[in-house]
């Protein structure tokens, strides 16, 4: 079957390859270690070169931090508020050093925060492109290291902000005293819940004025060295979701919808749930999708493919 584009999601730890035929089917897929944090010897062509390897000489769309300032080439932020036709023309194009041209997608910057993103606005688009309703009117989480909380209206991203929840829990939990010299963790549901409603009945004070109860209520013998951990993702995730519904981002009357999956999502639907948000899993495949429906829009879709 004939290929008509190549996409690449080429973040700081992951480098997936997508091969596309003339109808935007993903036709074969490849997954490489070579994010811009871990290049192979011979740097950013190595690794471009064995993502596309055997593959034709068609169109190649990327996004992620390639295009960042660590990155190959630097593509400069669009503002908000921006659509796909707006980050279809703003594609930078490059030559890489075996003749293919390369294609980099910028990122978004909300001027008003600020704030910036790279990589999620593909994962946008791709929502959009497969759930129009949620693209007229509607509201995303993406969780992560950065988790990024994003309005959608008429198709276009009005705004967005960044939690930085999974990183503060990596501090805390290995360069903090509430980490220090603890136990391997296990896992303790009932902990992180514990931790949820601490945030959720912390008020205005927020999980900050809490955070310090995970070393005191171990002391206290009421909570297991080895569930520290837990507890403090719940307090962290409960603090990200007690601070979307007092920012106006997430309310019980409406419904956010989470970009991703795996456990990290879980925790994010339990921790909902403390809350009573209605929160619903967005389709997959988002970057897939989102590269896909960038790269017709700037008119690379319609070039002759090759087999």
């Amino acid at each position: 079957m004939s290929t008509t584009l190549i996409g690449l999601d080429w973040g700081s730890t992951h480098l997936r390859a997508y091969r596309y035929d003339a109808q935007g089917a993903v036709l074969e897929k490849r997954a490489l270690a070579h994010g811009i944090r871990h290049l192979p010897e011979g740097g950013f062509p190595v690794a471009f070169a064995q993502a596309t390897d055997g593959w034709p000489d068609v169109p190649v769309l990327a996004c992620g931090m390639v295009g960042s300032r660590n990155g190959w080439q630097e593509v400069p932020y669009l503002d908000t508020p921006t659509g796909v036709d707006r980050l279809a023309d703003a594609l930078t194009a490059m030559t890489t050093p075996d003749g293919r041209t390369l294609h980099l997608v910028p990122g978004l910057r909300d001027p008003g925060r600020p704030d910036v993103m790279r990589g999620e606005e593909t994962q946008i688009v791709g929502v959009m492109a497969q759930s129009p309703d949620v693209a007229r009117k509607g509201t995303l989480l993406l969780p992560g290291t950065h988790s990024k909380w994003v309005s959608l209206r008429d198709g276009v991203v009005t705004g967005f902000a960044t939690m930085m929840t999974g990183e503060l829990f990596g501090l805390l939990t290995q360069h903090s005293i509430l980490g220090a010299q603890l136990p391997p963790a296990v896992d303790d549901a009932h902990a992180f819940v514990r931790g949820v409603d601490m945030a959720r009945d912390s008020g205005a004070a927020g999980a900050l004025s809490r955070v310090f109860s995970a070393r005191t209520l171990m002391l206290d013998g009421t909570l297991p060295a080895s569930s520290v951990p837990d507890y403090l993702s719940g307090l962290l995730i409960g603090d990200e979701l007690r601070m979307a519904i007092a920012a106006g981002w997430a309310d019980v009357q409406s419904q956010v919808h989470m970009v991703g999956e795996g456990p990290l999502c879980d925790r994010y639907l339990q921790a909902a749930a403390r809350f009573g948000l209605a929160v619903q899993a967005a389709p997959d495949a988002t970057t897939s999708h989102g590269l896909w429906r960038i790269a017709d829009a700037a008119g690379l879709t319609s070039t002759h493919a090759t087999a």
